[in-house]
């Protein structure tokens, strides 16, 4: 289990980490989300031991790890760490990577190499050298190499920043689903909410070095609190609660609101295809609303727009 107590943290004169306390048990899967320059890679850094807190305690099963002050060489003998500069030998061969640390006398080594390649579908690529590699394809031997050792947790910093989309959710799936089946620990900073609906088990929301909210992920996206916790998952429109004789304001996402035959008149102001639906941004009552539609809707068209 992690365990963070009144961590604090600044560059200079400038506090970048202000009383981080939180846990994570042993098989969780956890996000750190917030916007760019938040503290998000901070944390993971002072986490890892390659920065060392001012104040408050990291601890590992009960047991305080100490910082960078401490140690010549950062981490921990069960925590490994993604970070976005992946920390790769470009010369070598993906295979000898992976196996880096894995030692030569480890029966059926290769097939351990293979199995972590497969994850990350980079199989077909076990004999090309690291330089010759994408960005994307980089991480993603990063990943292979982190799990190699077998760590209890896994820090993870915007994992797959780099990697295609076509190749995102296939990857993202396969690897949640090994950590799960082998109880490996995930702390996972990132932006994107498609690493976050599907794959964590609690949110940690940091705005300006701070946590302001931390709660089972599926509860914090139905239920959030602030504009800005739930523009981290997807547009947010705040609406007044006179608009829907509601008891308070609410915060709600574009799907939550709908085209219908009777409620509050409003203007189109444009359509944006979105695949399998259209967002539609209209004016209502001063105010630029956006809402989900099965169907286009030409601007400049009057509406009415309700609660679905």
């Amino acid at each position: 289990m992690l365990q963070l107590d009144g961590i604090n943290f600044a560059f200079a004169k400038a506090e970048t980490l202000t009383n981080i306390s939180f846990q994570l048990d042993q098989g969780s899967h956890a996000a750190i989300m917030g916007e760019s320059g938040c503290g998000k890679s901070t944390l993971l850094n002072v986490i890892y031991g390659l920065l060392q807190a001012q104040k408050g305690t990291v601890a590992w099963n009960g047991d305080e790890l100490l910082g960078a002050d401490h140690h010549l060489i950062p981490g921990h003998p069960m925590m490994k760490y993604v970070p976005q500069e992946f920390n790769l030998m470009p010369f070598t061969t993906v295979t000898e990577n992976v196996g880096e640390h894995l030692s030569i006398q480890i029966e059926h080594r290769l097939d351990r190499i293979m199995e972590l390649l497969e994850i990350v579908e980079m199989q077909d690529f076990a004999d090309r050298k690291v330089k010759t590699l994408s960005g994307g394809q980089k991480q993603r031997v990063a990943i292979a190499k982190a799990l190699a050792q077998e760590p209890q947790l896994l820090l993870l910093d915007e994992p797959f920043s780099h990697v295609d989309n076509f190749r995102k959710n296939s990857l993202r799936r396969r690897l949640f689903h090994y950590l799960k089946m082998q109880n490996i620990s995930c702390l996972m900073a990132t932006h994107d909410s498609g690493d976050v609906l599907s794959f964590t088990d609690e949110t940690i929301v940091v705005q300006a070095g701070k946590i302001i909210d931390h709660r089972e992920t599926k509860t914090l996206f139905q239920d959030p609190q602030t504009p800005y916790i739930a523009s981290l998952f997807d547009d947010v429109n705040e609406i007044p609660a006179s608009w829907f004789d509601t008891k308070k304001d609410l915060l709600l996402y574009p799907y939550q609101m709908g085209i219908l035959n009777s409620g509050l008149e409003a203007v189109v102001i444009n359509s944006y295809f979105k695949g399998d639906h259209f967002l539609i941004s209209c004016g209502c009552k001063k105010k630029n609303i956006l809402i989900k539609s099965a169907t286009d809707v030409k601007a400049g068209k009057r509406i009415y727009v309700n609660l679905v």
